[in-house]
């Protein structure tokens, strides 16, 4: 998908919703259970009440890897729905690589070309070297981790590097690698004070905000510093999507929960081409 397609897709659903998928299998409705495959189950039917609502989905891979070859296999049958069903929606394989060369292209490769998702998110601290083979292919998109939600965060991110972050040397810098275009980056919600600078060295490219919701991020303060003429944001939101309810209910209480975030992006939206 391209970042054309990806616009047409925000003004048309007056969204920049993304629906993080990190199925678990102690949380979702008991009745699910019982299915041939309960994470696929759960996916199609928060896919099918949500996509409307959103613009992206963000299946978190460790919440397959960590089920096996069976994970996988749920794995490969949302990707696979999501491209036949519905080939509008933006795809985003969260697995935060972070390898080099050969192992940076195979890489690349099993999320690009065997999955067929549209991006994924990749970890910067070995270089050029392990981002540049994913921003090879075309109309793929490489989201680099930026400044994260997480605590841990200024352990190193905030940390200076003669007198500048090294979250603001790992943006810096990525705008020089082959094909920089195709770079998005992830900065999180709880980071909103940031984002001012942050668009001061990357004003046109695409930012993937988490938290949002159950970790404190408010989504005005992240429209007013993050927004901007290609709207220029994918504000993810997981837990308080997905497990609205445990009941049999929960794709729709799922698609109010995404509702009232899609409401408040519309809003903003709307303040946005109002200039106010």
């Amino acid at each position: 998908m391209t970042t054309e397609e990806l616009v047409a897709q925000i003004y048309l659903k007056k969204s920049f919703l993304c629906i993080g998928l990190d199925t678990d299998l102690e949380k979702i409705p008991p009745h699910l259970l019982s299915e041939a495959d309960p994470i696929f189950a759960f996916n199609k039917a928060i896919i099918d009440a949500t996509h409307h609502l959103c613009v992206a989905y963000k299946p978190n891979t460790a919440f397959y890897e960590a089920y096996g070859l069976k994970g996988w296999k749920s794995l490969s049958k949302t990707i696979e729905y999501l491209n036949d069903s519905y080939p509008e929606i933006f795809t985003i394989a969260d697995a935060k690589r972070g390898d080099i060369g050969n192992t940076a292209t195979r890489y690349a490769k099993a999320f690009f070309e065997a999955l067929n998702f549209d991006s994924i998110t990749v970890a910067p601290y070995m270089g050029r070297d392990s981002i540049e083979p994913f921003l090879e292919f075309e109309s793929k998109h490489t989201i680099l981790l930026a400044l994260t939600s997480n605590p841990g965060a200024f352990d190193f991110q905030t940390q200076k590097v003669d007198k500048t972050e090294l979250y603001k040397k790992v943006l810096q810098t990525s705008k020089a690698y082959k094909n920089s275009e195709n770079l998005m980056f992830v900065v999180g919600a709880t980071k909103a004070s940031y984002l001012k600078e942050i668009r001061a060295i990357v004003p046109d490219h695409f930012l993937l905000v988490p938290g949002v919701g159950a970790q404190g991020g408010k989504l005005d303060e992240v429209c007013r510093f993050g927004l901007n003429e290609k709207v220029g944001l994918l504000i993810n939101s997981s837990r308080g999507i997905l497990y609205a309810s445990r009941g049999r209910d929960f794709a729709e209480k799922a698609a109010e929960e995404a509702g009232v975030l899609q409401q408040g992006m519309s809003n903003e939206l709307k303040k946005k081409k109002s200039g106010s």
